[in-house]
């Protein structure tokens, strides 16, 4: 009876986990919280970016922007283009000719031609690519087509991510926290290739005059120049959406980067109502596992195995098993295939049987709440719970006519990961554990 019941089609896999990004550096729920409570935005970036001091720049840094390369691009607000006149009212479109060569057009008629880069410029913002962007486009003949860079001092830049990362709504010292750690992350990273970031989530999210706001502006203008440092050098200031209570080592979420001082996993205390605090996916059967896994699993897919965890505990290092073989993967890996909101996760498996009927199952089980001895006698749930298992009670649940779940007993979860429960009559039986439904199983 205290067996677990092996694997089937009455076992269900649930994925728990807790937080949303990459979880190194300053957590944006976490430093909303964090300002909620009162603490001044030196305070928050000092909490996340260990033994750090805020520093100032010299002034007159830009920063160049890719906002879109490939196809023609139609642009507005220009009044010269390579020391060619433009009409700022009027769109025009720049299309590649072949060896590295561009044309700018009004309508079908060509008004510049001549190597790339040629250098966009207006008396204001320019409109390009769906947006609106201080500062100068550069454009450049590529495979495919045209090229935009945005080239624009650094302070306008920040003043066009933070509200695109925190919500202009956010109490304003997450907000000058957010501006510090865009700052320092877009004078210590280039992507090279001609620019510096990218305009989305694969450096951080900037969407030019469309993100300025008056908060925002103003947190920008109250920590103009400032930055986080490490013995008096600029530092790389990752952020990311959401903790889950923990963020986490640069070196077991990049797995294999070098560690660093500044970067280590750090309670994150004040950001439990943010929405992915806690989350869960599925339930998944086997079949749609090893689906999803794809070639890693080697025959049909039996479990995933945690190997080794960083200091939240986020996954660093698992291992796919399957019916023929193992194949290791990272944490971040895993989270790619599966799609998972971050690499804290743990893989909970819920199995249920019916059990043989037969007297020993009275002895061995005893009574639940509200049933008699004869039916204890002759039917029961089994099965287990493997991975995450918290112990603790489940309740076990029978369908009724109208589709509907309704608790009919409970049973504790040994300390094996197994359970059994009597059930008093025959019918579709289910148990349920902190939140997660095992598989229906017909108790006859």
């Amino acid at each position: 009876m205290a067996a677990p019941a092996t694997a089937s089609a009455a076992d269900r896999v649930w994925i728990e986990g807790r937080g949303f990004g990459h979880g190194i550096g300053l957590s944006q729920e976490g430093a909303r919280g964090f300002a909620a409570h009162g603490f001044a935005y030196r305070r928050i970036l000092g909490h996340y970016y260990r033994g750090t001091a805020v520093g100032r720049l010299s002034d007159g840094r830009s920063v160049r922007v890719l906002l879109g390369s490939g196809g023609p691009a139609a642009f507005s607000g220009a009044s010269d283009v390579g020391g060619v006149r433009l009409r700022p009212a009027r769109t025009y479109t720049a299309v590649a000719l072949g060896g590295g060569r561009l044309e700018v057009r009004l309508g079908r008629r060509a008004v510049a031609r001549g190597p790339a880069p040629l250098r966009v410029r207006g008396a204001g913002p320019l409109n390009v690519a769906g947006g609106t962007y201080r500062g100068v486009l550069d454009l450049t003949a590529v495979a495919g087509g045209v090229q935009v860079i945005n080239q624009l001092g650094l302070e306008d830049y920040v003043r066009g991510v933070v509200s695109a990362e925190s919500p202009a709504s956010w109490p304003v010292e997450a907000l000058k926290a957010q501006a510090v750690a865009a700052r320092g992350y877009a004078i210590t990273t280039s992507h090279g290739g001609g620019f510096d970031q990218y305009a989305d989530t694969r450096s951080q999210v900037y969407r030019g005059v469309g993100a300025e706001t008056a908060r925002t502006d103003a947190a920008v203008r109250a920590t103009r120049g400032e930055v986080v440092t490490y013995h008096r050098r600029a530092v790389t200031t990752y952020f990311f959406s959401t903790s889950g209570g923990h963020t986490e080592n640069v070196e077991d979420s990049f797995v294999g980067a070098d560690p660093k001082p500044w970067l280590r996993g750090v309670p994150d205390p004040y950001e439990g109502r943010a929405p992915l605090h806690t989350w869960h996916r599925g339930p998944f059967a086997h079949s749609q596992l090893d689906a999803k896994l794809g070639d890693w699993v080697k025959g049909s897919f039996v479990r995933v195995a945690v190997t080794q965890r960083g200091a939240s505990p986020r996954i660093v290092r698992a291992v796919v098993v399957g019916t023929r073989g193992r194949t290791r993967v990272t944490g971040p890996e895993l989270k790619a295939r599966l799609g998972l909101p971050d690499t804290w996760a743990s893989f909970v498996e819920v199995s249920s049987e019916a059990a043989p009927a037969g007297p020993p199952l009275f002895a061995a089980v005893g009574l639940g709440a509200g049933v008699r001895a004869s039916a204890i006698a002759a039917r029961a749930v089994r099965g287990a719970v493997a991975g995450g298992a918290r112990g603790g009670w489940l309740a076990v649940q029978t369908r009724g006519r109208s589709g509907r779940w309704r608790t009919v007993t409970t049973t504790r979860l040994r300390a094996g990961g197994d359970y059994a429960a009597v059930v008093p009559r025959a019918g579709t039986y289910r148990v349920r554990y902190h939140g997660l439904d095992g598989p229906p199983v017909r108790v006859r």
